[in-house]
């Protein structure tokens, strides 16, 4: 590669970095992705791609690039996500910072360094005489850190035989990850002066037979035989809230909870452990009430190590890559993607501190992964 792409590239990441993208699903009052979109859309235009914008909600554009052979062919998707977190506590979140080979800023691991190696992709081929056959589509999605509607909205329109998801795997090659279940649990108890502790019933304390269920599940769901790559399923009790003051017996508990499956568990798993659970808390106990309901859910996600397409992303990977898959403990739109009928696999650059106060990504590894995702195209679109 000449030096002009290796500047675009790290450019472009720095242009992305820049933007304030932080998702106001998380962060109410967030400014979204319009304005990165904007951006995309525009480098894609720059480099003679067809842009295309798709709204998952008001003002949250997906924007997808498409670079067509000159044959007819196979078709190949780089699909990357352009909202991130909140920046709570971070000093200089757009700064864009480069220093001792890395770059520093919000999203440039997770996974704006990803989407900007794969808009790079286009412009290095389209440079070079653009594609012989087939066609190469570029997928930018909004909302993948809170519901994926970006994703969901995404397969309804556009489809190709194979896909890559572009978040950070340190240059690895991911054929699965884990999915999750959201439950929320709340118990009830009876409201009551404290000093009258024959009228009340504590719903805290009655939560807390709730947590220890839930952690004796926990032990019991990693104590199983662990999936190949992702290891086993297990739990947390992510938010709990209850009472009203000191002086009175609280009369609710509310509890939200995750749980995190790997392939071959059944969809729901979650929600029936859990009523399993309420249901032997109420038959020890007959005042014992509680009620829960499943809030979201995602599946997890796995192709097989022999599938044509991780064979021929470990054939674009060069020294000192090792060629061996491996599984992403973390929820991607590969799912997603995977569900519609388009066998994916995740392939991204190397950094730290995704969703920290501290997020960088490896510059050279930025380079890297444009690299092999070119010669993947060139290998696939024929």
């Amino acid at each position: 590669m000449t030096e002009s792409f290796v500047d675009n590239a790290l450019q472009l990441l720095k242009d992305l970095i820049a933007v304030d993208s932080v998702n106001p699903s998380l962060v109410p009052g967030a400014a979204g992705e319009a304005a990165v979109a904007r951006t995309i859309a525009e480098a894609m235009r720059g480099i003679g791609l067809t842009v295309e914008t798709q709204e998952a909600a008001p003002d949250r554009p997906n924007v997808v690039g498409t670079l067509e052979g000159r044959q007819p062919g196979r078709s190949l998707m780089f699909c990357g996500h352009i909202d991130t977190v909140g920046v709570g506590g971070m000093k200089a979140p757009f700064e864009a910072a480069e220093r001792n080979g890395r770059i520093y800023g919000r999203g440039s691991q997770d996974m704006k360094s990803g989407v900007a190696a794969m808009i790079d992709v286009a412009r290095v081929i389209a440079e070079s005489g653009g594609l012989a056959a087939g066609k190469l589509v570029i997928a930018c999605v909004v909302d993948e850190e809170h519901a994926s509607i970006g994703a969901d909205a995404l397969v309804t329109k556009w489809r190709a035989d194979a896909a890559v998801v572009t978040e950070p795997t340190d240059l690895q090659v991911a054929i699965a990850h884990k999915g999750f279940e959201w439950v929320e649990i709340e118990t009830e108890g009876v409201a009551a002066h404290g000093s009258r502790p024959r009228e009340g019933r504590d719903a805290i304390r009655l939560m807390a037979r709730v947590l220890n269920g839930l952690d004796a599940l926990d032990r019991a769901l990693q104590s199983r035989a662990p999936h190949a790559l992702l290891g086993t399923g297990s739990l947390h009790a992510s938010l709990i809230e209850g009472g009203r003051e000191l002086s009175s017996y609280p009369d609710r508990c509310h509890l939200q909870m995750e749980r995190r499956t790997i392939p071959g568990e059944a969809p729901g798993a979650a929600t029936r452990e859990v009523d399993d659970l309420l249901t032997r808390l109420r038959a020890d106990d007959g005042d014992f009430k509680a009620a829960h309901k499943e809030m979201f859910a995602r599946s997890p996600y796995e192709i097989a190590a022999d599938h044509e397409l991780p064979k021929a992303m470990m054939r674009a990977l060069v020294a000192p890559v090792a060629p061996t898959p491996i599984g992403m403990s973390f929820w991607t739109d590969a799912a997603i993607l995977g569900d519609a009928g388009i066998p994916s696999i995740l392939f991204g650059p190397s950094g730290a501190g995704l969703h920290s106060v501290e997020e960088w990504v490896d510059a050279q590894s930025v380079l890297q992964c444009r690299d092999a995702l070119v010669a993947l195209t060139l290998d696939w679109c024929r």
